[in-house]
C-alpha cells in the first residue's frame, strides 16, 4: 500500500461465503488511463499523470459530506448487484436468498447511487427492481439515475397505447430484440391462464399497434428535421427497419406471438407507468444528474447545452426538465440534448462538449464527471475527456455482457466517494482496490519531475 494514507477507508466485506466473485483486499494508488492487472503501465501514462496532476493542483476539491457509493449498469443482474453491495461494505449477506441481508452501520450513514441501466441484458429486471426497493425499505438512502436502457424501455412501452402519433409510434419497435427478455418475463409473471389474453385483439391488429406504419417512414424526416441532421435521420430510418426485423425474430425465438407481445407491453405500461403500478416508483424517482461536492454523477456524459443549463439554473432544474419532457414530449426529449447525457460517448455524432463547456463546468466547482455507460473489463478507470476528468465506472457487471467480453460469472464493483478526500474503485476484475487521493497523486508526480 505504498503511497496510500494510513487512514484509507477500506471496506469490511461481510457475507463473502454467499457471493460468487472474489474481492480485492489490498490497495494501490489509482493512476489515470488504462491500468491493467499485470501492474504494467501503458505507454503514455506518465504524460497523462502529469496532465492530470496539473488539473488536480489547480482545483479546489470539495468532497461529499457523507460517503457516496456508486453502482452503475447492473442490467437486470441481481446477483451482481447484491455482490456489489457486499463489495461496498453496505450489507451483511447471511443466507443465499435475495432478502437475506442486513444493512451495515456504514450503510445507514451513506448514499447508494445507482447510475442507470437497470433494464436489459441480465436474467431478470423485476427481481433486480425488487431488491433495490427492498434495500430502500430497510432504511438505505437510495438514489436512481436514468440510463439509456431505462429511458428507451419506458418510452417504448408507453408508445403502444391508444394515443399513437408519428412522433411516438416507432418507439416500441426501436427497443429491438433487447426488450424481449423483459416481455417474456412479464408474460410469464402476469399473463398465464386461459383468460389472460381475453380482451387482446388478434395478431394482425396487435402487430399494427406495435410497429410503425409505412406512412411513418415518409413522415419522420419532416418531423425530425429541426432536431437532427439529415445523415442522422437516414441512419435512424435504416436502424429502425433493422430493429423491427430483430424484434420479430426474437419474439419468434421466445415463443411470443404478436398478441402475447402486445399484452406484455401493455402490462409493462400498467406496472411501470400507471400511478398505482407495482413498479411505478422507478420512473418517479429517476434523475438525470446528481451532484456531491466537486463530482457530477450522470449516466454517460455532458454536452455544452447541458453545461449551460446547469450554469444558468442548477442541477434541480436539469432534473425537473428531464421529468417534464420525458412525461410530456418523449420525442423532443429522446432526440434532444437532454437525452444525449444518457448515451453520449463523445463521438462525432454526439452533441459536443467543448473547451468552453469544460471551463464553464469547472468554474461551477465541478471538477470530475462520474459515469457508467462505457463497459470496461479491468475495473474502473480515470480518463481525461475533452479536458474533463472522468471516472468511468461501468465494469461489465451483468453476466451476459461478461460472457461476450470473455469474463466469467457475474461481476461485483462499487466506486466509493469518501468525505475524507478519497475515491476507491473496487472490482472483482482487478486484483487491488484503486485509491484516488489527489495529494498522493501530486506527490508521485512531483517525485517523477525531479531531475
Amino acid at each position: 500500500m505504498a503511497n496510500l494514507p494510513e487512514s484509507t477507508p477500506f471496506p469490511s466485506y461481510r457475507g463473502l461465503p454467499w457471493i460468487q466473485p472474489k474481492l480485492p483486499d489490498k490497495g494501490e494508488l489509482w493512476l489515470p488511463g488504462k491500468h491493467l492487472p499485470n501492474g504494467k503501465a501503458t505507454p503514455g501514462q506518465a504524460a497523462r499523470l502529469d496532465v492530470m496532476s496539473r488539473i488536480i493542483e489547480q482545483a479546489a476539491w470539495k468532497w461529499p459530506r457523507h460517503p457516496v457509493h456508486f453502482i452503475c449498469d447492473p442490467h437486470a443482474d441481481t446477483d451482481a448487484f447484491l455482490s456489489s453491495l457486499v463489495a461496498a461494505g453496505l450489507i451483511n449477506k447471511n443466507e443465499p436468498e435475495d432478502d437475506d441481508f442486513k444493512l451495515t452501520r456504514p450503510a445507514k450513514k451513506s448514499r447508494i447511487l445507482i447510475g442507470g441501466d437497470c433494464f436489459d441484458k441480465g436474467p431478470s429486471v423485476l427481481r433486480l427492481l425488487r431488491s433495490i426497493h427492498q434495500l430502500s425499505d430497510r432504511g438505505a438512502r437510495v438514489s436512481l439515475l436514468a440510463g439509456n436502457h431505462d429511458v428507451r424501455t419506458l418510452v417504448g412501452i408507453r408508445s403502444t397505447g391508444p394515443a399513437q402519433t408519428p412522433h411516438n409510434e416507432h418507439f416500441f419497435a426501436r427497443l429491438g430484440a433487447k426488450s424481449v427478455p423483459l416481455l417474456a418475463e412479464i408474460s410469464n409473471a402476469y399473463l398465464k391462464g386461459s383468460n389472460a389474453l381475453r380482451n387482446v385483439p388478434g395478431n394482425r391488429e396487435c402487430r399494427r399497434r406495435l410497429f410503425p406504419s409505412k406512412r411513418w417512414f415518409d413522415e419522420f424526416p419532416s418531423i425530425a428535421e429541426w432536431m437532427m441532421p439529415e445523415k442522422n435521420i437516414d441512419k435512424e430510418l435504416k436502424r429502425l427497419k433493422e430493429k423491427i426485423e430483430e424484434l420479430q425474430e426474437a419474439c419468434d425465438s421466445s415463443g411470443l406471438s404478436f398478441r402475447q407481445t402486445y399484452a406484455a407491453a401493455r402490462k409493462c405500461e400498467e406496472i411501470f407507468l400507471h400511478k398505482q403500478g407495482a413498479y411505478s416508483w422507478l420512473p418517479r424517482n429517476l434523475h438525470l444528474a446528481h451532484r456531491c461536492g466537486s463530482f457530477l454523477f450522470i449516466h454517460a456524459g455532458l454536452n455544452d447545452r447541458m453545461v449551460r443549463m446547469i450554469a444558468d439554473h442548477g442541477i434541480k432544474y436539469l432534473n425537473r426538465e428531464f421529468r417534464n419532457r420525458f412525461n410530456e414530449d418523449p420525442f423532443e426529449f429522446y432526440y434532444g440534448p437532454l437525452a444525449n447525457t444518457i448515451r453520449t460517448k463523445y463521438r462525432p455524432t454526439d452533441m459536443p462538449l467543448t473547451k468552453f463547456g469544460v471551463r464553464l463546468i469547472d468554474n461551477l466547482g465541478i471538477h470530475a464527471v462520474v459515469h457508467g455507460h462505457r463497459n470496461l473489463t479491468h475495473g474502473q478507470r480515470i480518463m481525461r475527456r475533452k479536458g474533463m476528468i472522468n471516472f468511468e465506472c461501468d465494469t461489465s457487471l451483468d453476466r451476459n455482457t461478461r460472457r461476450k467480453e470473455g469474463l466469467k460469472g457475474h461481476g461485483a464493483s462499487v466506486t466509493k466517494f469518501h468525505p475524507e478526500g478519497m475515491v476507491l474503485g473496487i472490482s472483482n476484475d482487478y486484483p487491488k482496490i484503486k485509491v484516488f487521493e489527489p495529494a498522493a497523486l501530486i506527490r508521485k508526480m512531483n517525485r517523477s519531475r525531479k531531475p
